[in-house]
């Protein structure tokens, strides 16, 4: 084999001067810096040169990420929902629950409308308003408990007989709550059951 160094031509001296001097070397042929060296490089101020514009920045990137998560647990991304809402079984019983029309989602006006009831002299209306809330109020625990007995056989026949969560309390909780304020919000329309 011959010697390439006689065929190749001579670089100037002066454009590969400074063309090393701009751009450091990085790899083989250069000394491994030191760890000195190299901790000073990864070094940064514990404390920003404006704090105030630091905080600002922090104020900005939590109050991005909270919104980000409200929204998430808003629209039922499942990695923003507490974990009593997490998994397919509860997301099942949400939907079903929004997709049927409870009493319970009335109860709420109803207690408000007995309070005004109340406030009239009149003993015959107090009575009858608070004879009606009770009744009310044993109508929408009778429908939770049917709720939730559905509920059960539903998740039974989806999932499998062992792999059922205890799920009537959260389905109730959610039945008795008025549709708008529901979190996460209801993601089907009313009818629209899952299959």
């Amino acid at each position: 084999m011959a010697n390439n160094s006689t065929n190749t031509p001579a670089p100037e001296a002066g454009a590969d001067n400074a063309a090393s001097e701009s751009t450091p070397k990085v790899g083989k042929g250069t000394p491994t810096p030191s760890r000195a060296a190299q901790e000073a490089a990864r070094k940064r101020p514990l404390v920003p040169n404006d704090r105030k514009e630091a905080a600002r920045q922090a104020r900005a990137k939590q109050t991005e990420a909270r919104e980000r998560a409200r929204v998430g647990m808003a629209m039922g991304e499942d990695k923003y929902l507490p974990a009593r809402d997490r998994g397919p079984q509860k997301k099942f019983v949400r939907d079903y629950v929004d997709a049927r029309f409870s009493i319970g989602e009335i109860l709420i006006p109803v207690m408000f409308l007995v309070i005004v009831l109340t406030l009239i002299p009149s003993y015959e209306v107090q009575t009858i308003g608070i004879f009606a809330l009770w009744g009310f109020f044993l109508v929408s625990v009778l429908d939770v408990i049917i709720l939730g007995t559905i509920l059960n056989r539903k998740l039974r026949a989806k999932f499998g007989e062992n792999k059922v969560e205890k799920v009537r309390w959260y389905a109730a909780m959610r039945a008795l709550q008025l549709r708008p304020l529901r979190l996460p919000k209801p993601q089907v329309k009313r009818g629209q059951y899952p299959s």
